[in-house]
């Protein structure tokens, strides 16, 4: 291909990379002012659970109640927009692909929503109130007299539960990459002892610094790992016995021409 030809071909792409970020835009802010209208019932929400009601919650500048409205609207768009980030994702690389690899990879887009979920509700549910406990348990220990903003306690949450919820992702991530040959379970397993690093420092840096709190973020972030490698060991299996067919039935063909 000549040096024009690749020119003009690097800027479809990036004008077709332009068009899907524009729609993800649209429905993100679509979503964001949906997100306005209901941030009130999750905010109450929020704010009723058990372990919110033993702070007395304040507001220290005359914007926390507008920044924690939209904060909450902005969580509330990006988790209704995952799905379609992902369907954009897959339809950008899609010609690419191969049909039968299109017609599989189309099918995580749904899966995309649960695992965010299921990664919300392990954050919110098990890691928040376990990492709350124990720095309250700190600050009582030492005397100090609890005083927090609406901010300062919200914020806190957003930063432990959106991390956690986007690693529950991993999974999903790798078998896509998987199916458009850019991973493949041999790479995931020589990289096995970084991603364990990586892994283990992200519990240990959003976990309180307790060996029972590590360990209880840590195996279920180990076994997502190797869940992933085991999916993508699953299609690349397939991946190559679908090349090992494709091969013979074009060998077969050259003979026949013969």
């Amino acid at each position: 291909m000549s040096k024009p030809m690749k020119e003009m071909a690097l800027v479809e792409h990036l004008g077709e990379l332009r068009k899907r970020i524009i729609v993800v835009l649209v429905v993100f802010v679509a979503g964001l002012i949906g997100g306005i209208f209901v941030a009130e019932p999750i905010y109450h929400y929020l704010t009723a659970a058990e372990q919110a009601k033993n702070f007395e919650l304040h507001a220290f500048s005359f914007w926390d109640g507008i920044g924690i409205y939209m904060k909450i609207a902005a969580i509330f768009s990006l988790v209704i927009s995952i799905p379609l980030i992902f369907y954009q994702l897959w339809a950008f690389v899609k010609p690419g692909l191969h049909k039968d690899e299109q017609k599989a990879a189309v099918r995580y887009v749904p899966y995309a929503f649960i695992l965010f979920i299921v990664g919300i509700v392990f954050g919110y549910y098990i890691v928040f109130p376990m990492t709350l406990s124990f720095t309250t348990m700190i600050t009582k220990s030492m005397g100090l007299t609890e005083t927090y903003g609406i901010t300062n306690y919200l914020n806190f949450m957003f930063n432990l539960v959106l991390p956690l919820a986007l690693l529950f992702e991993l999974p999903l991530v790798v078998m896509f990459l998987t199916r458009i040959r850019i991973l493949n379970p041999l790479r995931l397993r020589k990289m096995r002892k970084l991603a364990y690093f990586a892994l283990v420092f992200i519990a240990v840096v959003i976990t309180p610094p307790d060996f029972i709190s590590d360990f209880l973020v840590t195996i279920p972030l180990l076994l997502l790992y190797e869940f992933s490698v085991f999916l993508s060991s699953k299609i690349y299996r397939k991946q190559l016995e679908a090349d090992m067919e494709r091969d013979s039935r074009y060998v077969s063909l050259d003979e026949d021409t013969d």
